[in-house]
């Protein structure tokens, strides 16, 4: 289900203006600095767009280039008690869970029995604060990013429902037919675990990878419309002159999307999921850039004809 975008920051306001702020790791400045990294952005030169430009004097094609980069959409955080959000300055959210039902264990363990490595982890979708620096900043040779910096795309204490209990997603073909959507191939010996359904509770052993997986899920739901979870979409318009990224979808290689790990360590560098084996965070909470890659070209003319790709 989606949201009006009013909604949200309303919801900011009364929440931060009673919580008190908890202790993280990880504050806006450092997620801006760390966002000017060349192997994430990786700007090129993709083709050429052709434009028919009129004139009192008649009608001529005019080109001009196509690039091709990416940019830091969101700011996922997965952390495993209410209140836990790693991005300081967004810490005020976490504790609206104090407002839902239950909390979280997010090693759960039936007494007397082994461990299942069942986890549960919130989560935290938060627009990037350094979209908009970096989008649309040379009109022509950098594209406007549809994301809006320090917006909640999805806060999980919103969506408690589906968060909790996997409904109506566990009777989705993509949870029943094994392999349909796992992070990972088993053939490959990287699995890491299912996408659906897109809950907080993730069947798997190794911390980072739990986190991981969350986060996948995440950014599944809030670069689609018209899921049934409740959040704001991350989706951009094609126009012309102007191709946004596709949904996020794992095992495409870099095609749609790609993570910087900021949280347990910061990296410069990007890489999609799995991608190897990270060291995972003493108090279970980490967080990534999402980016996605973006294509435009600047307006030469009146009508759009027509681009090429190189």
């Amino acid at each position: 289900m989606n949201t009006p975008r009013f909604i949200f920051p309303g919801v900011i306001t009364l929440v931060a203006a009673f919580a008190p702020v908890t202790q993280a790791s990880i504050n806006t400045a450092q997620i801006v600095a760390s966002s000017f990294s060349p192997t994430c952005i990786q700007w090129r030169i993709s083709g050429l767009c052709y434009w028919l430009f009129c004139s009192w004097h008649g009608c001529t094609v005019k080109t001009s280039v196509k690039v091709t980069h990416f940019l830091p959409q969101a700011v996922i955080s997965t952390y495993h008690a209410p209140g836990g959000n790693p991005w300081s300055e967004m810490a005020t959210l976490s504790p609206l869970s104090r407002l839902t039902a239950g909390g979280g264990n997010h090693n759960i363990q039936v007494a007397g029995q082994r461990s299942t490595h069942l986890r549960f982890k919130y989560a935290d979708a938060i627009g990037h604060p350094a979209t908009m620096m970096m989008g649309d900043s040379i009109p022509g040779y950098a594209c406007k990013s549809a994301a809006t910096p320090m917006m909640p795309y999805f806060l999980s204490t919103l969506d408690t429902l589906a968060w909790r209990s996997g409904m109506p997603e566990s009777l989705y073909p993509e949870a029943l037919i094994p392999g349909l959507r796992d992070l990972g191939r088993q053939l490959a010996g990287n699995m890491w675990g299912n996408i659906y359904p897109r809950s907080g509770f993730v069947t798997q052993a190794d911390e980072d990878k739990a986190s991981a997986v969350v986060a996948q899920r995440v950014a599944d739901i809030i670069t689609r419309t018209g899921q049934p979870h409740v959040y704001q979409p991350l989706t951009g318009q094609r126009r012309d002159g102007y191709w946004p990224p596709a949904p996020v979808t794992e095992n495409t290689g870099t095609k749609n999307h790609k993570w910087q790990r900021l949280l347990p360590q910061l990296s410069q560098s990007c890489a999609v999921f799995p991608d190897g084996n990270p060291t995972a965070a003493a108090d279970s909470n980490q967080a990534y850039a999402l980016w996605q890659p973006y294509s435009c070209c600047k307006r030469r003319g009146q009508r759009f004809l027509s681009s090429t790709d190189i």
